[in-house]
């Protein structure tokens, strides 16, 4: 018998903080060859696409994958995973709301780790789903006064301040423009789905933290080159899903300026063997592309943890 999580099951039982540490974990995990992953692959047709990541993590005893659809209609993502020993099917995990946090968290965990103790002012750009675990991630590991948020929609920018000021009792403002929420912010998050830079990388100043999490396509550029020169260290998720997919380094790639080597893996900085902030006046970046070991060691803690509290239904699957 398979676990069945629903949307609302994960809701319930998933926490920023756990996310947060299962995150770090897997990361540190990665960077000694304690955890496996793949990265993303895309099968596209004229209306829709199917995107998976797959990937294990010994330690919870599971492998498994990630599977989404993307068209006209919106995005649907489903978790499976597997016994790592036997191979059977052990759960399947409804996933926008557990990608979301995920997501956020990756976020988290790079700024807790390259940004500076003292940051107090974040400047968000995007006003979507995705900013908000973006933006919870962030509270949760720095001390947080101030963020300002930019999005060309004024309605939508208008209520993702209201309600996430309501839930973080944090000050939540809209940005007046772009330069307005990079300049005087300490840590910089940027989570749309830009072609183009959203921002000017001259606008950064010394010691500010950037967390760029929207591109995790070539056709996506949210940072631009000035950015990525001017950071020390570059830090990614994983060299593998970068050189794939990182379509706001590619252009530093492709001209020589970065070279793969000189990428730094967040699970490596963790891990304490490559070094992440070395003083105050660095700027640093986090490039996050995604990847499927987040996914699923949030998964199969939720699966233990729901078998432990009764929720869930089991389905007579893969057995």
């Amino acid at each position: 018998m398979a676990l069945l999580l629903r949307e609302a099951d994960v809701e319930r039982l998933l926490t920023m903080q756990s996310t947060l540490e299962l995150v770090e974990r897997v990361h540190r995990e990665y960077s000694t060859g304690q955890a496996i992953d793949v990265p993303r692959e895309r099968t596209r047709l004229p209306k829709a696409a199917l995107h998976i990541l797959q990937g294990a993590v010994p330690s919870m005893g599971v492998f498994g994958y990630k599977a989404y659809t993307s068209s006209r209609e919106g995005v649907r993502f489903l978790v499976y995973v597997f016994n790592a020993e036997r191979g059977n099917l052990e759960a399947i995990v409804e996933a926008n709301h557990l990608g979301m946090m995920r997501t956020g968290a990756a976020g988290g965990v790079a700024a807790k780790w390259l940004a500076r103790e003292d940051a107090k002012v974040a400047g968000l750009f995007g006003a979507g789903w995705q900013a908000q675990g973006q933006l919870e991630a962030l509270a949760a590991v720095r001390r947080l006064e101030r963020v300002k948020v930019f999005s060309r929609t004024a309605e939508k920018l208008a209520k993702f301040c209201a309600k996430m000021h309501a839930r973080l009792s944090l000050d939540v403002v809209p940005a007046a423009s772009p330069e307005d929420a990079v300049k005087g912010s300490d840590i910089v998050v940027t989570i749309t789905t830009s072609a183009t830079p959203v921002f000017d990388g001259e606008w950064l100043a010394a010691g500010t933290h950037v967390n760029a999490a929207g591109s995790n396509s070539l056709l996506r550029q949210e940072i631009d080159e000035t950015t990525v020169r001017r950071a020390q260290p570059v830090v990614v998720d994983s060299r593998p899903s970068a050189l794939k997919e990182a379509g706001d380094l590619l252009p530093a790639l492709e001209k020589g300026r970065l070279h793969l080597g000189g990428l730094t893996e967040l699970g490596e900085v963790i891990a304490g063997t490559r070094p992440g902030r070395t003083s105050r006046e660095q700027i640093t970046l986090f490039e996050s592309q995604g990847m499927a070991m987040q996914d699923l060691v949030i998964a199969a803690h939720l699966m233990r943890l729901a078998r432990e509290q009764g929720a869930g239904s089991e389905v007579d699957l893969g057995r």
